[in-house]
């Protein structure tokens, strides 16, 4: 019964029903497409990021992080591997041997960044050789290596030239050895354009004298929102073996600007749903005020206090309702045609994401637990919104509330 007299009441006024739906709906709408293309826009940054040089995770010795040392290695061996291999969030595992080595061509000399990769599942998942401005890409067998361009301008290098890189190996051996160029890339970060030299894998444990281990394992997961689990399921597998690390730990200076980034979106949101806020608590106050004397009547009727008290939360509540269907009619074509059609970026915008490597592009995010967030949100402002005009029927006095207007108290 009180469901059916609160859908009537609100339509005994429907401007201002409508009016205040569409306040609420207008909210919703605003702070999700702002989230969505936030969050959206974030995890491409991340995944750019990671397939680029750092990965999403990465299985490192435990003392390597602070050593950066190549006698801190892992094994290659079916057992240790067995839990990246066997773990369902993982869509990838890379090995690569990272370290430094002096690199000399004529009279020139510099210290470069040594990678060592698997050439092909690299390729796949970072699409270095689209980096390519001269020369070929490598091979598994090759024993030729690919530098940076801006190395290759340090050097006067070309294609065909050789390049001395001179070490310390594995456990204090002398890692030297001499190798011609056979592709120069165009790194979009400078530091790295300046300073790495790709080399096969199997080439760079030649080098250091590793043998059969790795720096580290470079990992992958199918969908950014299984990382936390994998985290967990990895660091359990391997205990005290090797240290688990994601990609805010090895890139901290990439996820504290994204972590101010979110802050600064988040108190627009809130400023945004503050704004709405102060709207909603006039028209729900006023709501209130102007209907004292039917709250009187009611109650000297026979109804009693608390029931009004559920009668005037249940309008609140259909109204709330309304507003996010309201919301989401309008909201979610649009997030799902962008989703499918990510904003594409024009102009020196477009040019300058893309020589830093990236799709020059917006992309949504469809996160159901965003959605749900903002909803709860929307709510829970209807909710305190309601507090002072709840508190207001709970002291109305009858003889007042009759008389009405100024009266009521």
């Amino acid at each position: 019964m009180l469901i059916k007299l609160a859908w009537r009441n609100l339509w005994r006024q429907k401007r201002r029903t409508v009016l205040t739906a569409s306040a609420l709906a207008l909210a919703l709408a605003l702070s999700l497409f702002m989230r969505s293309l936030q969050e959206g826009t974030y995890a491409n940054n991340i995944e750019n990021a990671a397939r680029f040089y750092t990965g999403l995770i990465q299985l490192q010795h435990p003392e390597f992080s602070e050593s950066q040392s190549i006698d801190d290695l892992l094994p290659m061996t079916p057992a240790f591997t067995a839990p990246m291999y066997d773990n369902s969030n993982v869509e990838r595992v890379l090995p690569r041997i990272e370290s430094f080595a002096l690199g000399a061509h004529g009279d020139k000399s510099k210290g470069v960044m040594v990678l060592g990769v698997d050439p092909e599942r690299e390729n796949e998942y970072s699409g270095i050789s689209s980096k390519l401005v001269a020369g070929e890409f490598l091979n598994a067998t090759d024993e030729q290596v690919l530098i940076g361009e801006g190395l290759a301008r340090f050097f006067n290098i070309s294609i065909g030239d050789e390049l001395v890189l001179y070490g310390q190996g594995y456990r204090g051996q002398t890692a030297a050895g001499l190798y011609t160029v056979k592709g120069i890339l165009d790194f979009p970060v400078s530091q790295l354009d300046n300073q790495l030299v790709y080399l096969p894998i199997t080439l760079a444990q030649t080098l250091y004298s590793t043998g059969e281990q790795v720096t580290a394992w470079v990992m992958d997961t199918h969908d950014l929102n299984q990382l936390p689990d994998t985290l967990n399921q990895l660091e359990a597998a391997y205990n005290d073996q090797a240290l688990v690390r994601d990609w805010q730990d090895l890139s901290p200076e990439m996820a504290q600007q994204m972590l101010m980034d979110k802050a600064g979106g988040i108190f627009i949101m809130y400023l945004l749903y503050g704004i709405v806020g102060f709207g909603l608590f006039a028209t729900l106050l006023m709501m209130t005020l102007e209907r004292q004397r039917e709250f009187g009547v009611m109650l000297a009727t026979g109804m009693l206090r608390r029931k009004l008290l559920a009668l005037i939360a249940l309008e609140s509540a259909l109204i709330g309702v309304l507003g996010v269907v309201i919301g989401f009619i309008v909201t979610l074509p649009f997030l799902l045609w962008f989703y499918a059609n990510p904003i594409e970026l024009t102009g020196e915008t477009a040019e300058m994401v893309i020589e830093m490597g990236w799709e020059p592009i917006l992309p949504i995010a469809l996160d159901p637990q965003l959605m749900m967030n903002q909803v709860m949100i929307v709510l829970a402002l209807l909710a305190v919104c309601l507090v002072y005009p709840m508190w207001r029927i709970q002291r109305l006095e009858l003889v007042s509330a009759l008389k009405g207007g100024s009266h009521a108290d």
